[in-house]
């Protein structure tokens, strides 16, 4: 398995770590010819306004789209779950394919970051350890899209729709390998129907 890992801002060296801790080849993906080749796609946390103004400057956009239709595998984390969603209430850069509404910076700023152990059922039964910086969330799922995981009063956290995972928060800086390991059996899955 080759795993792309969107490099262009943010904590994209933290996914690769992980993914090399699973024994995963994992490549920086900043140009759309970087993306053939590939089994699945990671989108980092870090600003979800750069990220998408230098995805448009490198003619990433397009590129990640027909990645995704034909069905490979893509997950967002923080800024990433921001890229893929359809609505961010605001105008920005989008990917624009996920049936979601997100809210950015829906927990307040730096300071009012924090930690909790979220029950995510996809998972197993202990709970995942996540980690919200100036994190967003999910306001409205459309048909289509399931919520994988909700805090205490609800708030969903984390949703998958067909090949595309996302979260707001970053797995990537916990010692928890589960959720990468979850988005790469969805890779398996896709392989196996290929």
């Amino acid at each position: 398995m080759k795993i792309g890992v969107l490099a262009l801002q943010g904590a994209f060296r933290e996914h690769i770590e992980t993914l090399h801790k699973l024994g995963m080849e994992a490549v920086e993906v900043r140009l759309p010819e970087q993306l053939e080749g590939l089994d699945g796609l990671i989108i980092p946390g870090g600003e979800s306004t750069a990220i998408g103004k230098l995805a448009v400057k490198y003619g990433l956009q397009e590129a990640i789209r027909r990645f995704v239709e034909l069905g490979k595998p893509v997950y967002g984390t923080c800024a990433g779950m921001i890229l893929i969603s359809k609505d961010v209430g605001r105008d920005q850069p989008l990917l624009g394919m996920m049936d979601v509404k997100v809210e950015r910076n829906a927990f307040g700023r730096q300071l009012d970051s924090f930690e909790t152990d979220l029950p995510f059922p996809a998972l197993g039964d202990d709970p995942f350890p996540a980690i919200f910086i100036r994190a967003p969330r999910i306001e409205s799922v459309g048909d289509g899209v399931e919520v994988l995981a909700a805090l205490p009063d609800g708030t969903p956290v984390a949703a998958r729709q067909g090949n595309m995972l996302i979260t707001a928060f970053h797995p990537e800086l916990s010692e928890d390998p589960r959720l990468h390991r979850y988005f790469l059996s969805m890779i398996e899955e896709d392989t196996a129907k290929s």
